[in-house]
């Protein structure tokens, strides 16, 4: 059976502070969210539908009729929220029976007279009143089901800060994946789990891709440069992020899909500017950088609202959200390099010292300042590109 513990709880996250007083939760992206299924409503699809949840690998079923847990397997938690307000005289093969206290009277009471199930309290919070209750139950009970009324997502954040501290599951009932992806990232790390009731077969896949997706670490190789060139003016993009980068992470970037160079973020500081944590000096327009491990972009095709891949000198990832792409015409310079494997690799950034590049060991390299013999951290992708994706065909960039 599932542990009824929100995930992550005994891993108390780091934070990691960028220059200019820009802040993060490291262990956030580490937390694990659960996938509960709701099969109350699904009707002539639950069958279908429960059995996709199990291949997904989701971690409780929810049934009004202990009928329905039956024959689960133990590797999921069986969860009975009975309809009307009497409980069934046998509650069957359920792991967790989540009642609502108005219905079904206090949880603890219901505890002591069926000892060895587990009981949890459901809440639909629609006015100050019920919101009171879910935080309540949130720092008590060991699960809270939430039904949130209101299009809003105060009142999930309200519960999860009054929560932070308890080491109890909130689950909360979602739409759809979308409505869940946002649940995972209220507070950064969102509730334990999220409850859905699937409409037809698919969703309940859409949902784990949804909020389990994780951006996977990258094998970042070291680079040797072998020539620097003043190439004279043309444009280049900053990508100001929506999220404050870490001193050690920024964008890969490269004129050729093959080799990309790990361009660090605007966090370290500058005699003559104010630092900039949301920001890389990318590249010239036409470079190439990782919308996530996937896929490549230009830099020119970079939009508000699309996503791009930021990379830290150890190798971890995440997606993050552009938040703009200023594109200006400056003096640009062209770093040539090679892999230890023989991948040539050039990149083109604007000419001058407060662009960066790290180097092994997390080390920042001022662009200009590079001379042959240095060493870069980078990416070798391997595989030729179209459109963005990989494929493998004779593909020669020059």
């Amino acid at each position: 059976m599932t542990a009824l513990v929100p995930p992550g709880a005994a891993d108390a996250p780091s934070t990691a502070v960028a220059a200019g007083g820009g802040a993060r939760t490291a262990g956030a992206a580490d937390r694990r969210t659960q996938c509960w299924l709701d099969l109350r409503t699904v009707g002539d699809a639950a069958g279908a539908v429960r059995d996709e949840a199990l291949h997904a690998g989701f971690d409780a079923i929810l049934a009004a009729d202990p009928a329905d847990l039956r024959e689960l397997p133990p590797t999921v938690t069986r969860v009975l929220l009975p309809e009307g307000a009497d409980l069934p005289s046998d509650l069957g093969a359920a792991d967790l029976v989540v009642v609502v206290p108005a219905a079904h009277g206090a949880r603890d009471r219901l505890a002591a007279a069926h000892p060895g199930t587990s009981f949890g309290s459901y809440v639909e919070v629609t006015d100050a009143d019920t919101l009171a209750a879910a935080c309540a139950s949130a720092r008590r009970d060991p699960c809270t089901v939430l039904r949130f009324r209101d299009p809003t997502n105060i009142p999930l954040e309200i519960v999860l800060a009054a929560a932070a501290d308890a080491d109890r599951l909130v689950v909360t009932v979602v739409g759809d994946a979308e409505e869940a992806a946002i649940h995972a990232d209220v507070l950064e790390h969102g509730p334990g789990a999220v409850l859905l009731a699937p409409s037809r077969p698919g969703e309940a896949t859409r949902l784990v891709e949804a909020v389990r997706r994780r951006s996977p670490d990258l094998t970042l190789s070291t680079f040797t440069v072998t020539g620097i060139t003043h190439i004279g003016a043309g444009e280049r993009a900053c990508v100001d992020t929506c999220t404050y980068l870490r001193q050690d992470e920024g964008i890969l970037v490269g004129s050729r899909a093959r080799a990309l160079v790990l361009c660090v973020s605007e966090t370290h500081p500058l005699p003559y500017m104010p630092t900039r944590p949301f920001r890389v000096n990318a590249g010239a327009v036409m470079s190439y950088t990782l919308a996530d491990v996937e896929r490549t972009r230009y830099l020119s095709e970079l939009r508000a609202g699309d996503t791009v891949l930021a990379v830290g000198a150890d190798g971890r990832t995440r997606r993050v959200p552009v938040g703009r792409v200023k594109i200006e015409t400056r003096p640009l310079l062209s770093i040539d390099a090679v892999a230890d494997c023989g991948e040539p690799v050039n990149l083109i950034v604007q000419d001058d010292w407060h662009v960066r590049i790290l180097g092994p060991g997390a080390r920042v390299l001022n662009s200009t300042a590079l001379r042959p013999g240095d060493q870069l951290l980078g990416y070798l992708p391997e595989r030729a590109r179209h459109v963005g994706y990989a494929i493998d065909e004779l593909c020669h960039e020059l």
